[in-house]
């Protein structure tokens, strides 16, 4: 199974959770909110086979992003994975918003010559992120714990990227409503640990067996396929 964003640094023994993902086999992608979280993790995790970990600048952590550009910088190269980064508008990061733009163009046009993997937060910001992602000619990217409007997922979609969905989304109308509109081809999975309680890969394997009628076992290699398609991406 795959886990395309979740935060094990922030767990209460980051160690543990690696480990029992790693003997699960469960592809594990670990997202950083800042570059310099990535700078102490990722010593630890280079051994690991399933285990991946993500350079971050998240947008609701903007008013430290100034004094951590020169290490994203510094450590763009020493992963193919990028997140947690994006926009956040919602009423707990408009305050910020200037700042999350300046922010956000810098990664992109860090990355924007580069093969990476983007896991984007979004959150009443849908339209803005997509209209920067084509300005930089940004293509890979994965829209996590989408929200928005099913007009502006159909332009997501059109641009060819990719969508991470959890138990969260499965767990609301709004939420299986985005999931049912998106092509099985575009779709991922997360746990967005530790932000959702009990968040669990298998119940979103689950759901989408009985959405689309076919197997678990069928709904598990179409997104290991998926996951295929955005790695061969960047090779």
């Amino acid at each position: 199974m795959i886990d395309i964003h979740c935060h094990f640094d922030m767990a209460q023994s980051p160690e543990k959770y690696i480990s029992d993902n790693e003997k699960k086999m469960i592809i594990t992608i670990g997202m950083t909110n800042l570059p310099s979280h990535f700078q102490m993790g990722i010593p630890h995790i280079k051994s690991y086979k399933y285990i991946r970990l993500a350079l971050g600048l998240h947008p609701l952590l903007a008013k430290e992003h100034s004094q951590e550009y020169s290490k994203f910088k510094q450590y763009t190269n020493e992963t193919s994975y990028i997140g947690e980064v994006g926009l956040d508008f919602s009423r707990e990061g408009y305050s910020t918003k200037e700042i999350q733009m300046k922010s956000f163009e810098f990664v992109l046009d860090c990355i924007k010559d580069k093969s990476k993997i983007i896991s984007l937060h979004s959150r009443r910001a849908e339209k803005e992120v997509l209209d920067m992602l084509i300005d930089k000619s940004i293509s890979n990217a994965i829209f996590h714990w989408y929200s928005g409007s099913v007009s502006t997922l159909h332009k997501i979609i059109s641009a060819d990227f990719f969508f991470s969905i959890n138990s969260a989304m499965i767990q609301s109308d709004n939420g299986k409503k985005i999931i049912a509109e998106i092509p099985r081809e575009l779709i991922l999975t997360e746990t967005d640990f530790p932000f959702i309680e009990n968040g669990n890969i298998v119940h979103v394997y689950q759901y989408l067996a009985q959405l689309w009628r076919v197997s678990v076992s069928e709904v598990e290699q179409i997104i290991d396929s998926n996951f295929k398609q955005i790695i061969t991406n960047i090779k």
